[in-house]
């Protein structure tokens, strides 16, 4: 898995038939440091994630092993919404913080 940030929508109204219903964001992996890197991916959504919230990305065959995605052809699943990380005791990101 990857973090990620949450920067936009993806509507797409022509696609797969098993893709019909699922929910497209435009994610921003994130360095250690919870700076952006330069490469943005398109993930489906199974947690309900919104605009600039940090995310937990699985990515590949991984994005595949929920019963939601099993038969669909994804390569990046939103798995989880972020509430906190901290790294080296030192916090880096709140969700909480961010909320307000």
């Amino acid at each position: 898995m990857q973090i990620a940030k949450v920067c936009g929508t993806v509507v797409s109204t022509h696609k797969e038939q098993s893709l019909t219903g699922v929910k497209f964001l435009l994610v921003q992996f994130l360095d250690e440091s919870g700076q952006p890197l330069p490469a943005y991916e398109v993930a489906a959504d199974s947690v309900g994630a919104g605009l600039n919230e940090w995310v937990l990305v699985s990515r590949g065959s991984a994005a595949r092993q929920t019963s939601s995605s099993e038969t669909r052809p994804l390569d990046a699943l939103i798995v989880g919404i972020i509430d906190t990380v901290s790294v080296d005791n030192q916090s880096l990101y709140s969700k909480r913080d961010q909320d307000r």
